[in-house]
């Protein structure tokens, strides 16, 4: 399986994170200072009735107890959420994160019974999680992990002196 993490499959990958980047980011711009979901919410509770409901009981209960009070909220995070999950898998920039952010969109998008696009895009935001380092090889992640790694290694040196121990004013020793 170590094939699926070259730098030549990492290609597949890239194009695929983008696409999604893509569909995150045009779900998300028109919805900006627009966006209402009362109404979908009020529908996906109403979809927990009957013999073969397309929403679990418990889902219905917690978009009646919390989603719905917190309308507002809701209103401003989901566009801003598809928007920043679009933009980061894009430029491949906090890329688990955002894999992660999207999933659980898709996921609860599924769980209020909205089937539409969210299966293919869980499914490829999954794939991509699974990919590991090769969905983030062509893009920003690739340079802002080593920069941070550096960073980290040389606040540790500090406060080890330089030898790998710690000392006992945390790094502030002098020099002898």
């Amino acid at each position: 399986m170590k094939w699926l993490r070259g730098p030549k499959v990492a290609i597949l990958w890239t194009v695929l994170r983008v696409w999604l980047g893509v569909q995150w980011l045009k779900a998300g711009l028109p919805k900006i200072g627009t966006f209402d979901a009362e109404g979908f919410l009020h529908g996906a509770i109403a979809k927990a009735e009957g013999a073969h409901p397309a929403v679990q009981e418990w889902y219905a209960g917690f978009l009646e107890n919390v989603a719905l009070p917190n309308v507002g909220l809701i209103n401003i995070l989901i566009p801003w959420g598809e928007v920043l999950v679009g933009i980061a898998l894009i430029i491949g920039l906090a890329t688990l994160p955002a894999l992660l952010a999207a999933a659980f969109m898709n996921l609860n998008f599924l769980l209020a019974g909205t089937v539409s696009t969210n299966p293919v895009l869980y499914t490829i935001a999954i794939l991509l999680i699974a990919a590991g380092t090769a969905a983030t090889f062509y893009g920003l992640d690739r340079f802002a992990v080593r920069y941070i790694k550096e960073k980290m290694g040389e606040r540790k040196m500090k406060r080890t002196g330089g030898n790998g121990r710690k000392t006992m004013d945390g790094g502030h020793a002098a020099a002898h």
